[in-house]
């Protein structure tokens, strides 16, 4: 999907940064930077987007994320006005301790992390644990001490093997403001509206473009065709209600926006290889 260049901010002579956010949403727009992100969730739920996988987030989640990969979270708005959510999040460039130091012999196998870190990657297990302390000591340090913890970071990464690839390519279009534009107004009306019948026409008519055009340059940019992610959008909506609630089936499928049941196990089955049943099962003797 197309996104927008987002430039990190740091403090001009740091080699990288990491902050402590505690705000109403996070930042929606489709965004990508140069810098790998590791983004730890404290607090919030929603629906993630990071290269062409869609998918849920929530509390305790961490994604590792490689330059330039486009991302961005959408996140679940409880009716509380004064709800925010929380995350720590550390930037760091693949040259941040200069070039030289990925050539080195002690240093082998750190390039390949960051060229695999394109696919994003959910870390888990107890790699996940042991960064998570490792990134809140690294808040309070200055000077060295946090290079120190920035490389014990790559170290538990590198060893690890707790993780799960979310996206299907390394390789994203590049593309200019106009088209950002666009799709940041198909992004925001499909969230919007998923859960109703949406015609193409109506997409199309958002970016100026005629349908066959649109057609064209949303397949070109996303390899996918608008009402795969469509699908994707709505069958994510659907395993959150599945996990959260008690809802049937039926009903699920009515509010992910599916015209009904048996469309609705179709597209799940093809999508998850299993039926909505087991995937809630699954979920739950996890």
């Amino acid at each position: 999907m197309v996104a927008k260049l987002h430039i990190v901010p740091k403090q001009v002579d740091n080699a990288f940064s990491i902050r402590h956010d505690i705000v109403p949403q996070f930042g929606s727009i489709w965004h990508y930077h140069p810098e790998i992100e590791l983004h730890y969730l404290v607090k919030g739920e929603g629906i993630r987007f990071v290269g062409d996988s869609i998918g849920n987030f929530q509390q305790d989640d961490m994604i590792l994320m490689g330059s330039n990969v486009p991302h961005t979270w959408k996140c679940n708005m409880p009716s509380s006005s004064d709800y925010n959510v929380e995350a720590l999040v550390l930037h760091f460039h693949p040259e941040c301790l200069g070039k030289e130091f990925l050539n080195v012999y002690e240093t082998q196998g750190i390039s390949k992390l960051f060229e695999q870190a394109k696919t994003g990657l959910i870390i888990k297990g107890s790699s996940k644990e042991k960064i998570k302390r490792l990134m809140w000591r690294m808040l309070r340090e200055t000077g060295l001490n946090k290079v120190v913890y920035l490389l014990r970071i790559y170290v538990i990464l590198l060893e690890s093997r707790e993780y799960e690839v979310l996206s299907n390519s390394v390789e994203y279009t590049k593309f200019n403001q106009l088209d950002g534009s666009r799709m940041e107004k198909v992004l925001s009306f499909t969230l919007q509206n998923f859960r109703n019948k949406i015609l193409i026409e109506d997409v199309a008519q958002l970016t100026n473009l005629s349908v066959t055009s649109f057609c064209r340059f949303f397949k070109m940019t996303n390899n996918k065709s608008y009402f795969d992610f469509l699908t994707e959008v709505r069958l994510s909506h659907a395993c959150r209600l599945l996990i959260k609630t008690d809802y049937t089936i039926a009903h699920i499928a009515l509010d992910s926006g599916f015209e009904n049941t048996s469309n609705f196990y179709r597209h799940f089955k093809n999508v998850k290889g299993i039926t909505p049943k087991q995937y809630k099962n699954l979920f739950f003797s996890a």
